[in-house]
């Protein structure tokens, strides 16, 4: 991960306080959609993910049916087999991996299955999406993981 990358992720590991402040204020703006989706256009235009993918380093998504059904076919195993050697079963009852960094990640940070990977993974970090306000909570825990959601935080800061 590049440093200016390292020093967002830092800026909200130690602004966890600014930020719920900030969370809080957004969730009671009724734009608060409009205004989170053009600050992702607005960040994601200067930030590669190639430079960073610590999400894939650090955060394994939930992998759905289809995204087991989808990866089993890419890599031409069973479904079960894949389950067996790279999921587990969380708290929750959730498929994950395994382990972390995720087993697709590559050296030079691109995905060995971009375009077989989990929807989670193609949805991350969430911040093109309607609906901000139910899901502020994840909003708020990516900043610490995405330098991209750092920023849109201390852009939200400034409106």
């Amino acid at each position: 991960m590049i440093d200016s990358y390292k020093n967002d992720v830092k800026w909200a590991e130690s602004n966890r306080k600014r930020i719920d402040s900030i969370a809080k204020k957004a969730v009671k703006d009724k734009r608060i959609d409009q205004k989170i989706n053009n600050l992702h256009e607005e960040v994601f235009a200067e930030v590669d993910c190639l430079k960073c993918a610590n999400c894939c380093k650090t955060t394994g998504p939930l992998l759905t049916s289809l995204d087991i059904g989808r990866l089993s076919k890419r890599l031409k195993v069973a479904e079960k087999d894949f389950v067996n050697e790279f999921l587990r079963t969380d708290e929750e009852g959730d498929f994950v991996f395994r382990s972390m960094p995720c087993p697709f990640l590559k050296e030079d940070n691109y995905c060995s299955v971009y375009e077989d990977r989990p929807k989670a993974c193609r949805a991350y970090p969430h911040t093109d999406q309607k609906g901000q306000m139910d899901i502020m909570n994840l909003t708020r825990k990516n900043a610490r993981i995405c330098p991209a959601v750092s920023q849109i935080f201390q852009l939200l800061a400034k409106l």
